[in-house]
């Protein structure tokens, strides 16, 4: 059996492959790209070769245009496939449609490369799952004991408590255009919300793609001046619900909303600063990523002889699998940031 660095090996443009001659989720364009899922900080343009799911490689075209990568492959969840002297093969990762582990293997050795993943059930994705392996990378988002995610049922449930309660405004729902937004948008639906909800331009496109891929958000709007109710003396959205990227709550676009409760569906809400911060009056905790008892929960199920954690709160999760009997590194890789929360 090989040793795991010789399979894969953190560098500056991301985990290298070099039996296989490719990377995963390279922070900057090279030969051959492996791709995770959709979210930027993983899916970057200008790559020669890119293999994904097919989920992915829509989400990148719609993001980046049709020649985002001078060649495309699309992987098959299950199937091996054989690049240079290893087998590939695509794993769902429960992230955002399309997300997959990638589990590498070569004499004798399999590295599952997790990419982001989640535990929760989500109504818009494939659930994540566990792949029996020797050395399994995780990330760590959520990669301290304090951070314990309640059922989103609950989340939902208090923003349609808020909705009858102010039926005067307008519910605003910052939630990041590729994954929570869709995923928020379906769990109103399958709890009884039936209405229209107003959306962003910034998630048009993707919510579009999401219900070509048979994924029924219901009736959708872009929330815009002419699509709000006219009152006598100023465009009214009272009492609709409003989804878009957080960052456009900020500019001018949000101003022409009545008296606006401030809503934002991320993991980072259970820290109540962060909440005040942003000025958030509504958290909605609501995560596409494990927190610490589910992180603690996966590694434990899969059972791998060593594990590599990056992206993250890397060292508790380290500290962890050590008092857990299990070998483990962090991997100190950049550019992966929190943007899909």
């Amino acid at each position: 059996m090989i040793r795991p660095e010789e399979l894969l090996c953190p560098t500056p443009d991301g985990l290298w492959c070099p039996l296989g001659g490719f990377h995963i989720d390279p922070v900057r364009p090279v030969a051959r790209a492996l791709i995770t899922h959709g979210h930027a900080d993983h899916a970057r343009p200008g790559h020669q070769a890119v293999m994904a799911t097919r989920e992915t490689l829509k989400i990148m075209a719609a993001r980046y245009g049709e020649g985002f990568a001078t060649s495309q492959t699309v992987a098959h969840f299950g199937e091996v496939t054989r690049i240079g002297d290893v087998n590939v093969q695509f794993h769902p990762a429960g992230h955002v449609l399309g997300s997959a582990q990638i589990a590498v293997e070569a004499k004798g050795m399999r590295i599952v490369a997790s990419g982001d993943y989640k535990r929760r059930r989500d109504p818009t994705c494939a659930s994540f799952e566990p792949v029996k392996c020797d050395v399994f990378i995780t990330e760590a988002t959520f990669g301290l004991p304090v951070f314990r995610h309640p059922d989103d049922v609950n989340e939902i449930h208090k923003l349609l408590t808020s909705l009858a309660a102010f039926p005067e405004r307008a519910h605003l729902v910052g939630a990041y255009a590729l994954g929570k937004a869709q995923r928020v948008i379906k769990r109103l639906r399958e709890e009884g919300y039936d209405r229209t909800i107003y959306i962003h331009g910034a998630l048009e496109k993707l919510c579009r793609l999401y219900e070509e891929e048979g994924i029924d958000l219901g009736p959708l709007e872009q929330a815009t001046i002419e699509t709000g109710r006219k009152s006598k003396d100023a465009v009214d959205f009272a009492g609709a619900v409003v989804v878009g990227p957080p960052s456009a709550f900020a500019d001018r676009w949000a101003r022409r909303f009545p008296d606006p409760v401030s809503c934002f569906a991320s993991g980072w809400m259970s820290i109540r600063q962060r909440a005040k911060q942003r000025g958030v009056e509504l958290p909605l905790i609501i995560s596409d990523h494990c927190d610490w008892g589910e992180l603690t929960e996966t590694i434990a199920e899969i059972a791998p002889a060593e594990v590599w954690v990056t992206h993250g709160r890397e060292e508790a999760l380290v500290r962890w699998c050590e008092l857990a009997g299990i070998r483990a590194r962090p991997l100190h890789m950049v550019g992966y940031e929190d943007e899909a929360e």
